[in-house]
This record gives structure tokens, sequence and C-alpha cells, in this order.
């Protein structure tokens, strides 16, 4: 996790959250960490992080078996032309816990979300060339937003 991190926190104008004990955020994000492109340091408004690590289940979501301290996710917004040549369609049932392979996101995948539990030698390098694209498509998408703000 911590090659993803120190990657992620390397790019211009990123906000990270990554609640804790104490903090404002509920419990259940505690450990989590989600990634926009926010170079004023606000959380953008009506906008999704680019990308996210969870860290365990959730209650909509323990399909991937994140509650073993050795296990997290990378999750990716990489829209619907990449999410189709990452994981194609699949014919077959998905086995959303296989590590180090790219998968559907369990909850988001229609949404042009991949996950991968564990990144390690067959993903990690495809993993971080992701999220750069991740996040030049969320810059994009702000300075769209920028020039035709809306009424």
């Amino acid at each position: 996790m911590d090659r993803i991190l120190d990657e992620v926190r390397s790019f211009d104008g990123l906000l990270e959250l990554a609640p804790e004990p104490g903090g404002p955020y509920p419990e259940i994000a505690w450990g989590d960490h989600f990634f926009y492109f926010a170079p004023d340091g606000q959380v953008p408004a009506n906008t999704q992080p680019f990308a996210t690590i969870v860290t365990k289940d959730y209650p909509d979501d323990a399909s991937s078996d994140l509650d073993p301290d050795d296990r997290w996710r990378v999750n990716i917004h990489v829209g619907r032309a990449l999410f189709d040549g990452l994981v194609g369609d699949a014919a077959e049932p998905i086995d959303f816990a296989e590590a180090d392979a790219f998968l559907p996101h369990p909850v988001y995948g229609s949404l042009g979300w991949i996950a991968v539990v564990n990144p390690g030698e067959r993903t990690l390098g495809r993993v971080l060339e992701l999220l750069r694209g991740a996040y030049r498509d969320a810059v994009a998408r702000a300075e769209r937003r920028a020039q035709h703000p809306s009424t």
C-alpha cells in the first residue's frame, strides 16, 4: 500500500481524506483513504473521489473479504472503455476476493470502477498507471466545471 500512497500523494492538488479515530468521519471509514483533485483543499461538492483504498469490509461491500489484517483493496475510476479492456465481459462468476487481479468493483463496477485486492507483481505497475490516468481525468473534469459553472 505504501507504494500506491507515495505515488498518489505526489499528485499536485491532491486532497486525501484518511479518516482516523477522533476525527469528524464515521468509524466505518477509519483506516481508509479517499483521493480527490481539490487544489483548494476542500472536498469538491457533488464529486466522487477518483480512487480509494479500503481496508475492511463494508456492510454493502463484503465480497472482497477485506476484514483479515493483511487484506486491502484499491479502487479506481477508469471509465467504461478502460474498464472493459481490463475486466472484459465476465461470463463466469467473479471471485471478488481474488488478490492481485483486475476485477470489477463489487458495487460500482457498472459505473466504470475497477478493484484490485492486494496489488502485487501482476498488477502494481498497471495500477499506478491507472491511478495517474484517473487523476488526470479528475483534473480535466474540474477544469471543465470551472469553465462552465452551473447556474
